[in-house]
């Protein structure tokens, strides 16, 4: 498996990349599926099977969903609050320290994680990767499909 291009989130109002991919919601009229003829200057690919790059965003504690291109795209103008959404969302910060080519296991200088429950930002924390010993096997293995959007230290969370 090829490495993942990521996500966007605007955080704080400034753009971020997020290794990490959240569901969209199911069964969800706002999300359209597009045909393959509707499809407008998106290149699939091996670094993206879901076949979308999503933009999301942290605005006074809650979760929305921006905007979809790809596969998908989202009716309307107005971000949708991601109610459906719990988990931990990993945001990466500084230069990369060591490339991974599955999933999303690059190692970057520091990564924010923040815990979100049913959209609401519950809490957050900074880990410094610079001090950190990379075991590349065991990153290879925490991002094959099923276990790529679980990180080390969610469970402090």
């Amino acid at each position: 498996m090829t490495a993942q291009v990521h996500e966007n989130l605007i955080l704080n109002g400034k753009k971020a990349s997020m290794a990490f991919y959240p569901p969209l919601p199911e069964n969800d009229s706002r999300v359209i599926i597009l045909k393959d003829d509707e499809i407008e200057g998106f290149f699939f690919s091996t670094a993206c099977w879901r076949q979308y790059i999503g933009t999301w965003e942290i605005k006074d504690k809650e979760f929305y969903l921006v905007s979809i291109e790809g596969r998908f795209k989202l009716s309307g103008n107005t971000p949708v609050f991601a109610d459906w959404f719990t988990g931990t969302l990993r945001i990466l910060q500084g230069k990369m320290l060591h490339y991974v080519h599955m999933g999303y296991g690059s190692v970057f200088e520091r990564e924010l994680h923040i815990k979100i429950e049913k959209g609401i930002v519950t809490k957050s924390k900074n880990i410094d990767n610079r001090i950190k010993d990379v075991n590349e096997v065991e990153l290879v293995g925490k991002n094959l499909p099923g276990f790529e959007n679980k990180f080390n230290g969610d469970d402090e969370l």
